[in-house]
């Protein structure tokens, strides 16, 4: 625990000298402490995704990033100097039942993640995308040792600068650092709304009350919470922006949404709402396009680029590209199985059962879902029939209409590909606030519910409990709660803590772990590390193999296909 907040020190030191020079170069006009902070990460990944093109993010990328954070601290100190004082001023005037929340909320975040990971995909490929990362940079054809590797989120990009693996082995929390920064934003702006009655403040004020949901997540790299975070910043400045815009103001929301998308690309729809404010402002807009351009090329290029290296195609998982792809892609049979798992698995169905029903029978199956996913899927169905009246009846205005087209769209897409909650829980939460305030806005009845929040956050935080009844994944049953052994040190990155065996197939020598808690399972083993039930599976349905390209591991990977006689 204590290590991680020491390390969030630095990181935090890092992103605010990367993130006001960043603000310097492009003109932002931004002063805002965790905005600052968001673009210095924003930085941090794009400056690592280009050294892993061509070299692992180890010691190296931090010599670069110290000579870097040094000059770039002695340029900038006063300004950066500045940026501090200022957030330490405003936080000193935060009412005080705002401020004994953030303090204490800082204390159980950090707690949280110094517990035991629980996230499922933590063990499937988090983990291991962050040591190929860490060991190597971007691996062709990565993907065809374990087809999850292909999804690497540009936040776990971000993850493997911050994990520090050349000193420690054990730091996988940067979400965690993201969600206080959530949090700080969330505050800051909730204290403002009792000064300005801005009610967008307000809904963006109440972010913190859906904590107890977040710290599920933040114990590991999981890209859902930077999703959560950035979209909420998103909509603020959205909402704030719609009727008179700067293009400072426009070029921010671009590369916000623009971070948004390198980490995860579930949240696609979002790319809707600076071509709406560019359709609005046109005429002022079209004058100062040349940043925003230059911007989004890159990003897209890095994003290709990536790809490209580990899938051997622009977009993984799709059935799109097949035309331009590499070599060492994973046979259309194998990602064509990918893409339809994941399909299916939205739904908890077999394919054979899918294939059987009916539109009408998907969304019933769907809706009546048992556990969190039956809950989730029905307040999101509720929020789409009642947020009209609410946005009719408190807030007519056209901002919210078109965050609830946007919020209906997402989730018909999701809907048609992959319907898990977690994709659109973003919107769910937003409109949630939403029509939560414009019932309750009262002062104390609000400090009221923030203080009462942070009760089963800390129950959960410190009572063990069985999930059982809430959750559809057996593996995430018991949530991790914080042990005093964990007050100095973080727990290990992996919850299993299962011995490997080395396995030679062909001229790949790989780790399994002997025991595995579900199929995709990879835990914390040695690189290369893949399960052997995978290999088996995929030798005996798709008659293919996982081959190194070379006898050197950055090299990567191809698929063999085998003969009758293999």
């Amino acid at each position: 625990m204590i290590l991680i907040f020491i390390s969030w020190i630095y990181i935090l030191f890092t992103t605010i000298n990367l993130g006001y020079s960043f603000n310097k170069i492009i003109s932002l006009k931004n002063k805002d402490f965790v905005i600052t902070a968001i673009l210095g990460l924003f930085c941090t990944t794009i400056l690592a995704s280009f050294w892993a093109i061509f070299e692992r993010i180890n010691i190296e990328f931090h010599i670069f990033f110290a000579v870097l954070n040094l000059f770039l601290l002695i340029k900038f100190r006063a300004p950066i100097s500045e940026i501090y004082k200022t957030f330490i001023a405003e936080f000193l005037q935060l009412h005080i039942v705002l401020k004994t929340y953030l303090i204490i909320i800082s204390f159980l975040i950090v707690a949280q993640c110094a517990s035991i990971p629980f996230v499922i995909d933590n063990e499937s490929y988090y983990i291991q995308t962050v040591k190929w990362l860490n060991e190597y940079g971007f691996v062709k054809g990565l993907v065809n040792l374990h087809l999850f590797l292909g999804q690497m989120s540009g936040w776990h990009i971000t993850q493997s600068v911050f994990s520090f693996s050349f000193l420690y082995k054990n730091f996988n929390d940067l979400s965690g650092f993201c969600l206080l920064l959530g949090n700080i934003f969330a505050i800051q702006k909730l204290s403002e709304y009792y000064k300005n009655g801005n009610q967008n403040y307000l809904v963006l004020g109440l972010f913190p009350l859906f904590n107890i949901f977040f710290f599920q997540f933040i114990s590991a790299p999981s890209p859902d919470i930077p999703v959560y975070v950035i979209s909420f910043i998103v909509f603020f400045y959205f909402l704030e922006n719609f009727k008179n815009i700067t293009s400072e103001a426009f070029n921010l929301i671009v590369i916000l949404v623009l971070f948004l998308l390198y980490i995860k690309s579930t949240t696609l729809t979002f790319a809707i709402l600076p071509v709406i404010l560019f359709l609005l402002h046109f005429k002022l807009l079209s004058k100062k396009l040349l940043l925003p351009i230059i911007i989004t090329v890159l990003v897209f290029f890095i994003f290709v680029t990536k790809n490209m290296i580990i899938c051997g195609s622009p977009i993984y998982p799709s059935k799109l590209f097949k035309s331009v792809t590499m070599d060492y892609a994973i046979p259309e049979s194998v990602q064509g199985f990918y893409y339809d798992q994941i399909k299916y698995f939205g739904f908890f169905l077999t394919a054979d059962q899918y294939n059987a029903m009916s539109v009408t029978d998907l969304f019933l199956t769907w809706i009546s879902m048992p556990k969190l996913n039956g809950l989730f899927n029905k307040i999101a169905v509720l929020l789409i029939i009642i947020v009209p009246f609410f946005i009719y009846k408190f807030q007519n205005k056209k901002t919210f209409w078109t965050l609830y087209f946007v919020m209906a769209l997402q989730l018909a897409l999701f809907f048609i590909t992959s319907p898990q909650y977690r994709f659109f829980m973003n919107f769910i939460l937003f409109f949630s606030i939403f029509c939560f305030v414009a019932i309750f806005q009262n002062k104390k009845v609000i400090y009221t519910i923030l203080a009462l929040s942070l009760l089963p956050t800390m129950i959960v935080l410190f009572v063990p409990i069985n999930l059982n009844r809430f959750a559809n994944h057996k593996f995430m049953l018991e949530i991790s709660n914080f042990s005093t052994e964990n007050i100095l040190y973080p727990y290990q990155n992996s919850k299993s803590n299962s011995p490997f065996r080395i396995i030679q197939l062909g001229n790949l020598r790989y780790n399994s772990p002997i025991k595995n808690d579900f199929f995709w399972a990879n835990g914390d083993g040695e690189l290369p590390c893949v399960d052997e039930k995978q290999i088996d599976y995929f030798k005996k349905y798709f008659n293919t193999i996982p081959q190194m390209r070379t006898n050197d591991l950055k090299d990567g990977f191809y698929a063999k296909k085998l003969s009758e006689n293999e």
